[in-house]
Parts: C-alpha cells; structure tokens; sequence
C-alpha cells in the first residue's frame, strides 16, 4: 500500500442534543443506511462513513465514525493515530478500534471543512503497517444564523399618481448558512406594514406600487419587510428592515386665484414702474411644477404690466403709463396665471390657469403743470436784434381748479444768459444778437410752476437753432509762405490758394478769386481763377508775370487778392500774399530763403553775422574754462595716508560734556569702523580699583538696595544695547553726594599692584565684558 487514501467523512446535517450512547449510534446508523454503505474497502483500509454534527454541544464526545486496516486482527497489536487539522482538539480517535469522535462544537460558517491523516503502526515494531491516509471531513449546515439587511436603512423615492406595479425599490438580505444545502439559506420576503399602497415579490424583494398615491394628501410612507430563512416553514429565522418611501411631486394641479376680484388704487402722481398692487394664485404642486407666469387680458388701454416674482411666485401689477384722474378715475384688468412647466398627461384633466379681475382705482391729487410738448425746437436768425421773439411753450394745470401757471427759464452760472422768458405767457426772446459762428444751437431748460402750489414744478427742452446770415467774408485758410527764384521764367506756378467761409451754404461755398485793380505789382504776378477752368475747385493760381527777379532791387512783393463768397448779398475780403524773391536756379530752397528773408528784415548781411557768432562763441569757451578752474579749487584733498594712524591716537578732551545722555561730544561709531589689532602691553594692574569701586558704588546712596537694583538695571541695559560705548568700557552710576569717594577711575595713572586680586566677578557683567575678563584672567593666570 504505497499511495495514500483519501476519506471524505461527511457530516451530518442534524443538530444532536445530549443523549445515550445507544441513540448516538443509532442515528448514526440510520444515516449510513440512507448514504452509503456501511462498509468500503481502499487497498487495505477499511473505513466507514464518519459523521458529525456542526453546532455540537453535547458533553460527551459523539462517535462519528471508525477506521480500521485490513490487517487488523483485534488483538490490540494496531494503533491508530490521527493528525491534521482539528486533531486533537476537535477530533480524536481510539487507538485501539480506530473509531473517531468529535469532542468540541463546530461551527461551519468559520470552517467548512478538515483535512486531516491517519496512519496505523505495529506497537511492538513501531513500524506502519498501512501507508498514511489523508481525508476530508466537511460539515454540514444547520438553520444556526438568522437573515440580515446590510443595507438598511432604506430610503426610496417615486413620482406620485405613478400607475400599479411601478418599482419602487429592492431590498436585500443574506444569511451566513449554507445556500447550498437544504433550505437553510433560502430566503422569502414579505410586506409587515403598507398595504395596501405597496407590495413586495417574495422571492426578489422587489417593492411595487400597489396602487396610486397623491403627494398633495400624503408625501411619505414607512414600509417593514420582513425575511425568513427555510422558505418561511415554521422555526425559520427572520429580520425586518424600514423602507422610507418618499412621493415626488408631478405637476398634476392647477394654479387657483384665492380671491376671484382684487381692489386696488393708485395715485395720479405715480411715476412709470411704480408697484400698484399684487395678486397671487396658490399651486398645490411644488417646485418647478408650481412655477407659474402672469399675464393682463382685457386691458386695451395698455397702462398697466404684470411681471413674476419667481422667489414668491406673486404677481406683479406696475404702472407702465402715467394715469390721469380727470381723464378716467376707474380701470378694470383681467389677470391670468398659467403654469410654465405643464404635464401633458394631465391636460385631459383641464387648463393649467386661472384668471382673476383686478379693479384699479386712481386718485386725484395735485398735480404739477403739464406741457404741450415735451421738447421744443424753435428757430432764429442770426443777428438778430435784442428782444426779438424766439417762440411760445405754453403749459397747463391739469387740476379741475386751473391754477396759474408761471414760466422761468433755468440758467447755469457758467453760461451767459443770452435768453429771457414772460413768466405770464412763456414767450421766449434774445437778450442779445446771437452769432451761429459761435454756437448753432442753444439748449434751454423752461420751467412751470403754479403759482398757488410753487412746488408743482415741472420742466421741458427747448431747442433753439440759430438760421445763418452771410455775415462773414472768404478769406485765407492759412498764412501762404511763397517763394520766387531769381531766374523764374514768365507764367511760373508758384503758389496755389483757396478760401474758407465760416458761414454756411446751403448751395455749398463757392469763391471767385482776382487781383486788386489797385495792385502795382500786377506786371509781376497774375493769377488765375480755378473757379472757371475747374468747377467747384474753389483755388487759384500764382504764376509769374514776367522772367528774372533781382534780389537787391526788390526782396519781398505783396499781392493783395480779392476773394468773393455766392452769399446773398456776396461778402468780398481782400488777402494779402507776400512772395519772397531767393537765390535759387530751379528748386526753391525753403530754409535759406527763410533765412536770407529774416537777415533782411534784420538788416544785416551773412559777413556781420558770422563776426557775432564768432564773438558768442569765444565768450562761452572763456566762461566754461573759469567754471571749471574754480571747481577744482574748491575741491577738499582726500585723506592722506596717515588716516589710519589717527584712528591709533589717543585723543584728550578735558571739557566735562553732558554726561551720559550727551551723544554729540563725540562720534563713537569711528571706534567700530574697523577692527584694530592690538598687542598686548604691560599694563598697569588696576582692578583691585575697579573692584572696591564697584563695592563702594554698591553702598554709596540714601537706601542701598534700591541703587543696587538701579546699578543691575543699567548692566543689562548695556549688556544687550548695541549702541553703547565700546565694549570693553566699564559703566558706574553712583550718587555724587558731598564729594566723590572713587575719585579718579583712570587706569593711566593707577599704581596698585593686582596681583592678589580676583577677577572672576567680570564674567558675571554680560558678553560686553567678555574680553576684559579673558585679559584679566590670562594675565593672573601668567602671574600665578
């Protein structure tokens, strides 16, 4: 028997109580009966079905089965030995029949199944008689776990009025036995609480509508299913779980007018846009399905507008046109709200809207006088005398009374008033000729006020055109500079010009261009009208009237040019165009002849100004070379090289000073320029001074111990001040009293011998004095 034998011992699916041992077997041969044979033969074992129960409790071990080797004569020279899983602990076998029984409660849903091996060895030789066997021991399930909604709780939504069978939801619910074997698994659902709105499919737990729910009437419902396990046969396990199932809203309701005729009222007063009122209709439905627009029917005056507050939901009603109560005092609007988001499956049902009647009552008040017009436009010529009448406004007292009206014309401080007004009749007059060269048009503010009522005020434009007259003449557009060469040939073109007129043409300008009859220098120069050669060109032409111009005979020629206008009457202006004569052969050198013409004018020829350019210039060289002597002179010499020795210097001052708050006796940042080495010097020993002075200043006052806090707060001061004086320097404050007893603190003139002295206490002054110490310390320590 080499290879090794697999046993599959099944377990039992019956939960066993405590019992006999007679009982035990019993059961446990009935279920051989009805499994498998009693007996099985595997190369040279012989085993029997082995079964067990899961949930075991009982006290006693439970034979679950045997293994027995063919070579087994009974004579005790066999034993058997079990090993793998479980062994041991929850399963043992007889060493001696190779029965195996279970002694511990097994539990499937932490393990389903052992692997476990047997083996069967001599007791004298110790040697196996039957290769070693592994086999598998399964168990089987029993009901032990009740159903669990792990998803809970639930929460479901669905539209309302949504039709039967609709689903809702699913729930479900899981059990830790095993869905393969028996019924222990096998869940069934079914409704504890909502009928009759809603069902359950008993096999998927699938929630239906069972019938149709308004959200107006009731918009949530609490729905408990319940599980069971074995299909729902008595003694099954069950669980329950909540379903919170919510109806969403439809639009399935109309909006309603809760009043069927509103009353309102609004003054004559009410400027456009003012709020006259607000109506509302109620909408069931929530949400964008209760959202509704508002609109005015019947109202063929068209004064009032209706807008949607989509916060409120309210309608509403403004003013869109002024009222007037004497024209009509009572208006009557129909007013309809219609829903915006409408459902077509609920159109059979009716309309989405209703309507309402509005009645708006206006009410009389005192209202300020009312113009013909708005905006006035009048015209006037312009020039025209002072007085002359501009136009009429004329405005009313809408009241019944009729109050006066008084006109008066609004000014502003920075504007001439070139206007008046009759206060009585609104006749409108110039103050002044006008002149539409300076303004065309004229803007003017007209007021009328009652004059039982002054603050009834109301204002309207006036638009005043001022009609042009031909009152200016043509005359040039620029100052012409014209050039002539001293060589021109007869009928030269050297200069064209045209004309402007700041009146204005309705026929659009035209000018007519001529020499002066009067004009001696007319041989020199002609002109001639592009008035006639090219239509409408409006300019003119300068030609030469003869060859050859002389500078030294004549410089400058001044053509006067007569310029007339198509006015009525026609306006003629004389222009005067000055032509310089130059040096040149063909091309007119624009700058030398400007410049030859301001010499001339001058009076001087190029020789004398060239002598006093020279002059200026030689002037300007001498003073620059003055200047910059006198710098030079004035500047200090840098420091020499010596400076660094006068940093070494000692320097003396005998006067007092001011003390310890004076810091401008001495500049003591020149100590902390630089860092100086020094070499140490034999030095006088001066700290047995320093010391009893220190001691005597410490008892030098009217109360000691308030100086001594005084003599530490000034240490600390000057141990963490960074502007104190150098820092190996030593600070006394003591009281002066009737005369000093430290006297002089100088070290120059100081003679004490210090060797005996300890100087430790100034590594106690802060890290100001941390080289003093380090010197005093070194040097003692030498000493000693």
């Amino acid at each position: 028997m080499n290879s090794s034998v697999l046993l599959h011992l099944m377990v039992m699916l019956v939960q066993l109580w405590p019992c006999s041992p007679s009982t035990q077997n019993s059961s446990a041969q009935n279920t051989v009966k009805s499994f498998t044979p009693a007996r099985r033969v595997k190369r040279g074992w012989l085993w029997e079905p082995l079964f067990a129960t899961e949930e075991q409790i009982s006290p006693e071990p439970v034979y679950i089965g045997q293994l027995k080797s063919d070579l087994d004569k009974e004579n005790g020279s066999l034993k058997y030995i079990l090993t793998g899983e479980g062994a041991g602990s929850f399963f043992f076998i007889d060493e001696y029949s190779g029965k195996i029984y279970v002694r511990q409660k097994l539990d499937r849903e932490k393990k389903s199944f052992y692997t476990l091996r047997a083996q069967a060895i001599n007791r004298s030789t110790h040697l196996p008689v039957e290769p070693e066997s592994e086999f598998i021991i399964k168990v089987r399930d029993v009901n032990d776990n009740e159903p669990q909604f792990l998803d809970g709780p639930y929460v479901a939504t669905v539209p309302e009025m949504s039709p039967e069978g609709t689903s809702v939801t699913q729930v479900t619910a899981t059990d830790a036995d095993d869905p393969s074997y028996g019924n222990s698994a096998r869940l069934i659902y079914s409704l504890v609480e909502g009928q009759p709105y809603f069902s359950v499919e008993p096999k998927t737990g699938v929630i239906r509508m069972a019938s149709q729910m308004d959200r107006e009437t009731k918009d949530q419902y609490l729905v408990i299913i319940q599980a069971k396990d074995m299909v729902g046969q008595p003694g099954a396990f069950s669980a329950t779980a909540t379903v919170t199932i919510n109806l969403s809203d439809i639009n399935d309701n109309p909006p309603e007018f809760q009043q069927r005729l509103y009353y309102m009222s609004v003054s004559e007063e009410a400027p456009v846009g003012t709020t006259v009122g607000k109506v509302f209709a109620e909408d069931r439905d929530i949400g964008d399905n209760a959202a509704m627009d508002y609109f005015i029917e019947a109202d063929s005056s068209d004064v009032f507008n209706i807008i949607t507050n989509n916060e409120t939901q309210e309608g509403i009603i403004l003013l869109k046109k002024r009222v007037d109560y004497e024209s009509k005092r009572r208006h009557s609007i129909q007013v309809k709200a219609v829903n915006r988001y409408i459902d077509e499956r609920f159109l059979k049902e009716g309309p989405f809207e209703d309507t309402t009647i509005v009645k708006i009552n206006v009410e009389d008040a005192d209202e300020p006088p009312v113009f013909t017009l708005e905006n006035y436009v009048m015209e006037i010529v312009e020039g025209a005398m002072r007085g002359a009448l501009v136009g009429v406004v004329t405005a009313r007292d809408p009241d019944n009374d009729g109050s006066p009206v008084r006109y008066s014309i609004v000014h502003s401080s920075h504007l001439k008033r070139l206007f008046s007004i009759n206060e009585h009749n609104g006749a409108i007059i110039t103050t002044e000729p006008l002149d539409r060269e300076i303004a065309s048009w004229h803007n003017i503010t007209v007021t009328a006020t009652e004059t039982r009522n002054p603050e009834k005020i109301s204002e309207a434009n006036v638009y005043v055109q001022v009609l042009d007259v031909n009152d200016n003449a043509p005359e040039f557009p620029k100052n012409y500079e014209t050039f002539v060469c001293e060589n021109a040939v007869s009928g030269q073109l050297i200069q064209s010009v045209s004309a402007v007129d700041q009146d204005d043409s309705a026929e659009g300008h035209h000018f007519y261009f001529s020499l002066a009859q009067e004009d001696g220098n007319s041989s020199h120069f002609t002109l001639k009208d592009n008035q006639v050669i090219y239509l409408l060109d409006n300019t003119a032409g300068i030609f030469t009237g003869k060859s050859g111009f002389s500078r030294q005979e004549q410089f400058f020629f001044y053509l006067p040019i007569l310029i007339q206008d198509n006015g009525t009457p026609p306006l003629t202006s004389t222009n005067t165009l000055t032509v310089t004569v130059c040096d040149c052969d063909t091309e007119v050198n624009t700058l030398y002849c400007r410049y030859g013409a301001f010499m001339y004018s001058l009076g001087l020829s190029t020789e004398a100004l060239v002598a006093v350019l020279a002059c200026i210039l030689i002037f300007l060289v001498f003073f620059l070379a003055i200047v910059a002597i006198r710098q030079q002179q004035q500047k200090k010499p840098p420091f020499s090289e010596k400076m660094e020795e006068f940093r070494e210097n000692i320097v003396s001052y005998n006067d007092e000073g001011g003390g310890e708050e004076d810091t401008e006796a001495f500049d003591i940042s020149a100590l902390r320029t630089r860092t100086v080495m020094r070499t140490h010097k034999p030095r006088k020993k001066v700290a047995s001074e320093i010391q009893s002075l220190y001691r005597q200043s410490l008892q030098v006052g009217p109360d000691s111990a308030i100086f001594r806090q005084f003599i530490s707060e000034k240490l600390e001061e000057a141990n963490t001040d960074p502007s104190v004086p150098p820092y190996d320097s030593l600070q006394t404050y003591a009281f002066e009293g009737t005369g000093s007893l430290a006297g002089s603190l100088s070290s120059l003139g100081s003679n004490t011998s210090d060797m005996d002295q300890s100087y430790d206490y100034l590594v106690d002054w802060g890290p100001h004095f941390k080289q003093l110490a380090g010197m005093y310390a070194s040097q003692r320590t030498v000493g000693d």
